[in-house]
């Protein structure tokens, strides 16, 4: 009656190991480590870099606990924040040796030190958030304006272009203020104008303007529009930042919306503030130029006197190119670029595809500009450089564009994700920031644990004080519904949060609620005259439909604070929805498994240890004969 089969105790004994296994990284802590980033699209780091590092700290006399290679860049372990502060020092000077023009980002950062076997295991710690950990909070305000300002710019372009097309002849397109002003030399054109301008560009308020001498065309954005502009100003600038944030190599960083025109920015971890303010501040622009290969020319800009309307600049392999400034396209007109290979001589090559508007443009552009070269530059904190210069064969149309020659596949890979990085939409100003200290982070760890523990605490003397052997049962099983709660969030690398400390002692005190329903129902089949082990079959089972209705509203509460809140109320209800979970299978499946241990193979069981049970007018006596 009261016995599993074998396969039930596996499975609990597995659960039990993994979730032991996936909890014990978040014992060992963190170590100080110095990460070496790229400060520049076109920079990479690679075990090139790994060595120069490793070289750079042993000049230094400086000794490390290990170097690693990933992703964001190479990281080097340290045992203490004093050696990390020099080593941070000694890479600054090996790889920045001009820090007004500094190549790579030497940020100072926290790696965990698990054990690597438990690594290999894809055992690791959960993220902590910027109270427990430390970390820099900013908050950043995006410039509409200069979002509107971008756009009206490039629909002047658009109205150039269609124009054009259209062979409307026009005095004069410009942009004054929030307006673009047409200016014609007759009324008949300006009407034609008219209905081109409001069938193309929709998002439009076109009036005329001025007298038969010199009508015009005055066109606005529509509110609706500027609504939309704004929108997906911000869309964009947390996209962008989330690229560039990941060379910090932070985990889980926080970055989201506030309001309508801000956004919020949560490093855990990060230290360095300059070097996180360096970080967001450097957000590329992509441009397309052309080339400027007139005989000569390239040598009069090198020797100081550049024709007139060009800039030189550098492309990947340090080859001075002589670029014009006037801009063809804009990152803004780039929907997609992906990695592949050159149909006809297998070649690696980059897939670009463009929007509406920059298909027309780009057409003509390569329809002009047959066997002259384009360069894609890209533009960081004024500085630029040239990803690729390709030579245009043919006329390019349908928005589709391929960049190929002298490029590898890795050099073709990291091209197509620095073009669809894309740029800002809009200017950002930092308005707000904070530091959040490792030892505040440290002291609230410590306070959420301490609360956790002393609540543990306090339910395990009420349940073995109350229940006897089954509070010790129960009790086992709440240390089990923590263990797997904490390994089921280290195993989602969920983020953990002050609020979500907060939960884990909520979820504690509604957990052991289940096991109080499954003693007092078994006390409740004790008194009805029920013989120990049917006591026990019937108190869990009818007990266990009661558990699971109060879990699941509660988990319906717990999802609605899921999907609707933010920031710290959303962390506190995936901890508290995973609790939910957790406490189903431990306060039913692995307390009923102990108790049927020891008492489902008593085959003449007399009684039970579940403290003293109360018969209407009798005395008290301890179980049931």
């Amino acid at each position: 009656m009261n016995r599993y089969p074998l396969w039930k105790y596996i499975t609990i004994a597995v659960a039990l190991v993994l979730g032991f296994v996936y909890t014990l990284p978040n014992f060992f802590g963190e170590s100080p480590a110095v990460q070496l980033s790229s400060a520049r699209a076109t920079i990479k780091v690679d075990d090139k870099s790994q060595a120069r590092v490793e070289e750079a700290l042993k000049a230094a006399g400086i000794a490390h606990d290990g170097i690693q290679l990933d992703f964001n860049g190479v990281k080097t372990r340290f045992k203490d924040t004093d050696t990390q502060l020099k080593a941070k020092d000694a890479l600054e000077k090996a790889f920045n040796p001009d820090p007004a023009d500094a190549q790579y980002v030497v940020a100072l950062n926290l790696l965990s030190a698990s054990p690597q076997w438990l690594t290999a295991l894809h055992a690791l710690p959960m993220y902590l958030g910027l109270d427990l950990r430390g970390g820099v909070h900013f908050l950043l305000e995006v410039d509409m304006k200069g979002a509107l300002q971008k756009r009206l710019d490039s629909t002047a372009a658009d109205l150039r272009t269609v124009l054009r097309d259209k062979n409307l002849r026009h005095a004069g397109l410009n942009r004054e203020g929030d307006r673009i002003v047409v200016k014609f030399r007759d009324a008949e054109t300006q009407t034609k104008a008219r209905y081109v301008i409001a069938d193309n560009q929709p998002d439009l308020d076109v009036v005329e303007a001025g007298d038969a001498s010199e009508p015009r065309l005055v066109a606005t954005l529509k509110p609706q529009a500027q609504n939309k502009i704004g929108e997906f100003a911000l869309k964009q600038n947390i996209t962008t930042l989330h690229n560039r944030i990941n060379e910090l190599g932070v985990a889980e960083p926080v970055i989201q919306q506030q309001g309508a025109d801000r956004i919020v920015v949560q490093l855990p971890g990060v230290q360095d503030t300059a070097k996180a303010k360096d970080i967001l501040g450097r957000t590329a622009t992509l441009e397309i130029r052309m080339v400027d290969d007139s005989p000569g020319a390239l040598e009069a800009a090198l020797a100081g006197s550049p024709p007139y309307g060009t800039e030189v600049y550098n492309e990947r392999g340090g080859q001075p190119l002589l670029v014009k400034k006037q801009v063809v396209l804009t990152g803004d007109r780039l929907t997609d670029a992906q990695p592949g290979f050159d149909n006809q001589t297998q070649e690696p090559a980059v897939h670009l595809t463009l929007d509406a508007a920059g298909a027309r443009i780009f057409k003509d552009v390569t329809r002009e500009n047959i066997n002259k070269r384009m360069a894609i530059l890209l533009i960081e904190k004024g500085k630029g450089e040239v990803v690729t210069a390709p030579v245009i064969r043919s006329e390019i149309g349908g928005g589709r564009v391929q960049i190929s020659g002298r490029m590898t596949t890795s050099e073709a890979n990291d091209t197509a994700l620095l073009l669809r990085a894309g740029s800002l939409a809009a200017p950002m100003e930092i308005i707000e920031e904070r530091t959040i200290g490792p030892s505040l982070g440290a002291e609230n760890i410590q306070k959420g644990f301490h609360s956790t523990m002393w609540g543990f605490v306090a339910i395990a003397i009420f349940m073995i004080a109350y229940y006897q052997v089954f509070g010790v049962v129960s009790v086992l099983a709440l240390a089990s519904n923590l263990l797997f709660l904490v390994a089921l969030l280290s195993l989602l690398q969920a983020t953990l949060t002050l609020p979500g400390i907060a939960a884990i002692a909520l979820t504690l005190g509604m957990a052991i609620d289940a096991n109080v329903l499954i003693n007092e129902r078994v006390r409740e089949e004790l008194r009805a005259g029920m013989p120990p082990q049917a006591a026990i079959s019937e108190g869990y089972e009818r007990a266990f439909n009661t558990i699971l209705d109060s879990n699941i509203t509660t988990l319906i509460a717990g999802l609605a604070l899921l999907i609707f809140g933010s920031g710290p109320v959303r962390g506190f209800a995936v901890v508290h929805c995973l609790g939910i979970l957790t406490s189903i299978f431990s306060s039913v499946v692995v307390s009923r498994g102990l108790v049927n241990l020891i008492y489902g193979r008593q085959k003449k069981l007399a009684k039970v240890s579940i403290g003293q049970i109360w018969k209407a007018g009798t005395a008290a006596v301890n179980g049931k004969k």
